[in-house]
């Protein structure tokens, strides 16, 4: 009954997690797949860039959104405290996000949707790691790096922190997790950025 019980709340996080909302405002907007637009990617920068700073907010906010609720599912439906639940409820979101059966298996890069589960779960770990990449976006306009040393930096505080928020070692497990795929997911992000050619926030190209 509990492995059931699971997979539905990983199946509940994933359809979730799939409900691409750059896809959808731009169709709303511009009648337009984001996707074939800017970078191509689904998610808030190439929003960004595409239909402006009105609709990317609203696609950073939601996508945000999804992802806590999703944890929060697994919260109230998890048989105890290990974390195995909000956890993997979370990742499918992240999962979703990327892979979404909505929309042919192509999505964003999970970012926001990682800062609404990774918040959710370990929230001042991803706070300080939040300050330090939002410092870093400021200061080179690469929202791909921000999104980089978010993810890096996120497990290393939880590890950290641990034992002063009693953070369940399931969190820092997915942490890592999300940490991997995330640098997987920016591959190209990264060569672009050792070789000097990433494009700064303003311009093309996306991170998000």
């Amino acid at each position: 009954m509990t492995i059931l019980l699971l997979l539905v709340v990983i199946l509940i996080g994933y359809l979730l997690g799939s409900i691409s909302f750059s896809y959808l405002i731009a169709k709303k907007i511009k009648k337009v797949d984001i996707r074939q637009h800017g970078s191509g990617n689904a998610g808030a920068t190439n929003t960004l860039r595409v239909l402006g700073i009105g609709p990317a907010i609203s696609v950073l906010a939601l996508d945000i959104v999804k992802g806590i609720i999703a944890v929060w599912i697994g919260i109230l439906l998890a048989p105890d405290q290990s974390g195995v639940f909000p956890a993997l409820a979370g990742l499918a979101a992240i999962l979703g996000h990327n892979w979404p059966v909505y929309y042919g298996f192509r999505g964003g890069k999970g970012v926001a949707t990682t800062i609404g589960v990774i918040a959710t779960l370990v929230f001042f770990p991803a706070l300080f790691a939040g300050i330090i990449a939002i410092i870093s976006i400021v200061l080179t306009r690469y929202v791909s790096l921000g999104s980089l040393l978010f993810a890096l930096l996120t497990p290393a505080f939880a590890y950290l922190l641990m034992e002063t928020y009693q953070i369940p070692q399931m969190y820092i497990i997915l942490s890592i997790l999300v940490a991997v795929l995330s640098f997987w997911r920016h591959r190209t992000n990264i060569q672009r950025l050792l070789t000097g050619t990433e494009s700064k926030i303003g311009k093309k190209k996306e991170a998000s």
